[in-house]
């Protein structure tokens, strides 16, 4: 099984995608897709949504995981990365793929076993699950391969976490 996760956003949006071998995480491929606040807001959206759309189409994954939007300070920012959010939600809808979303808390439980781990031990524990030599860079690389794992690891009760 092959498992897409999401890190939304709109200036960077990460991903992972991972390979399930048995008991065994393969990564795959893992990086962001960066657009530029230079760049009109409509072309920004549009960008993110034809990049994501070739690497679902490359990559071919049979699900994915998005983190749930959590803000509780810049409501500006919430509602950028919020449409961006649904403009990847939508590419992966017309890709036909189901999408299951994890709640921060609930990704660092699942990696780190500690709901209040920092960014490093969840980066530290990625690199340690998918036998790499080096964290995965950017940061936001490596949350999209923290919620493919969270994913992988939620797998026997996935329907509880599908977006409805």
């Amino acid at each position: 099984m092959r498992i897409l996760g999401i890190d939304p956003g709109l200036a960077t949006m990460g991903y992972g995608i991972i390979d399930v071998e048995g008991s065994r995480l393969r990564p795959i491929e893992y990086g962001t897709i960066e657009t530029s606040s230079k760049t009109a807001y409509s072309k920004r959206l549009y960008q993110l949504f034809e990049e994501l759309t070739k690497i679902i189409r490359e990559s071919e994954p049979d699900e994915v995981a998005m983190e749930e939007l959590f803000f509780n300070k810049n409501i500006t920012t919430a509602i950028s990365v919020a449409q961006a959010r649904g403009v990847e939600i939508l590419a992966c809808m017309q890709e036909g793929l189901e999408i299951y979303e994890y709640t921060p808390l609930q990704i660092k439980q699942a990696v780190v076993g500690y709901g209040r781990a920092d960014k490093r031990q969840v980066q530290e524990m990625v690199k340690m699950y998918l036998h790499l030599k080096e964290i995965p860079r950017p940061d936001d690389a490596a949350d999209g391969l923290a919620i493919a794992i969270t994913h992988i690891h939620s797998s026997n009760s996935k329907e509880i976490f599908k977006l409805k």
